[in-house]
């Protein structure tokens, strides 16, 4: 092995310790200076925050930044807003900086960080829980704070995955907004998705059929998110039509991936059907493209539906409640 592609034995050991982000002064107190520049120079480990050092294997890792970001910003700093999003695992998109958070008397200037400071901050439960081994806002506070980073379907993205996911509900983030309200014009759309994911909205496309086609004279009421138990299993119906049974389902892509997808929707509604409930699908384009024709089919096939003849004690009986 070349001397270039060797590192020093007691370096090499306080990487392997820390998980291969470690701070210079913490390297400075096991090997002299000469070594940590040899190292930099060869390419074995690699300055990404002025004082922070991480190994030339972790170079690429998402969560080794994020790691060497929190050594750098000290110990009572947490990954927020669009870091934190990350780090839950939630749609937003790719971004170079890394957030933190810190107390409001605290100062940090550092490229490619951004500090976020906050009054009475201090990075410990319960405002701060870890999460893939590194310390992170909690969900809830991390979607409100991220929202008036984002914007359109960015926006909307996070906490429609977070709600859809049943990581939380939006009670809680409403709970986390009264606490900590951003601006008043953010504040008023972020109320606004709220409402609609309390009534049972989980979808851009549930949210567009709420504002555009179920909706208008005549409609009547249908029941979002409703769940039904079939062989064991909970599915969660988009919306139902509890006195006809009659279920809409809202094809959330363009396009079924593959026969497959296909198949699952299929054994799905035979499923469905054989508690006696109708199911309905419409697509994508057709929802967006054509809302008023997709009410009328609604309203039409509701009228002909109520024309059966349907037992309301059946009906309960089919939905788990007492007849």
């Amino acid at each position: 092995m070349s001397h270039r592609t060797t590192v020093n034995a007691a370096l090499a050991a306080l990487l392997r310790a820390e998980g291969g982000v470690i701070s210079r002064p913490a390297a400075l107190r096991v090997v002299p200076e000469h070594v940590v520049k040899h190292a930099i120079r060869a390419g074995q480990v690699r300055p990404v925050y002025p004082g922070v050092l991480v190994a030339r294997k972790l170079l690429a890792s998402r969560t080794a930044r994020w790691r060497a970001a929190l050594l750098r910003a000290g110990p009572d700093a947490a990954l927020s807003h669009l870091s934190a999003l990350e780090v839950w695992d939630l749609p937003v998109p790719g971004r170079d900086e890394v957030h933190v958070t810190i107390a409001r008397d605290r100062r940090l200037r550092v490229a490619g960080i951004v500090a976020h400071r906050r009054a009475g901050f201090v990075a410990e439960p319960p405002a701060v829980v870890v999460r893939q081994d590194v310390a992170v806002t909690r969900l809830e506070r991390t979607l409100v704070d991220a929202w008036s980073l984002l914007e359109g379907d960015t926006q909307r993205a996070p906490l429609l995955a977070a709600v859809g996911r049943r990581w939380t509900t939006a009670d809680r983030v409403l709970a986390a907004l009264r606490a900590h309200p951003p601006g008043r014009a953010d504040q008023a759309t972020l109320r606004v998705l709220l409402h609609k994911l309390t009534i049972g909205c989980r979808s851009e496309l549930e949210l567009w059929g709420y504002d555009h086609v179920f909706v208008g004279p005549g409609m009547p009421a249908l029941d979002r998110q409703v769940p039904v138990s079939i062989d064991g299993r909970t599915i969660y119906l988009d919306l139902l039509h509890r006195p006809t049974l009659t279920n809409f389902e809202l094809d959330g892509t363009k396009w079924h991936d593959g026969l497959s997808q296909r198949d699952r929707d299929v054994g799905r509604d035979a499923d469905l059907a054989k508690l006696g409930i109708h199911t309905i699908r419409f697509t994508h384009d057709r929802l967006r493209l054509e809302p008023d024709a997709v009410r009328r089919d609604v309203l039409a096939i509701l009228d002909r539906r109520a024309e059966l003849v349907v037992n309301p004690d059946d009906t309960n009986r089919t939905l788990g409640h007492p007849v």
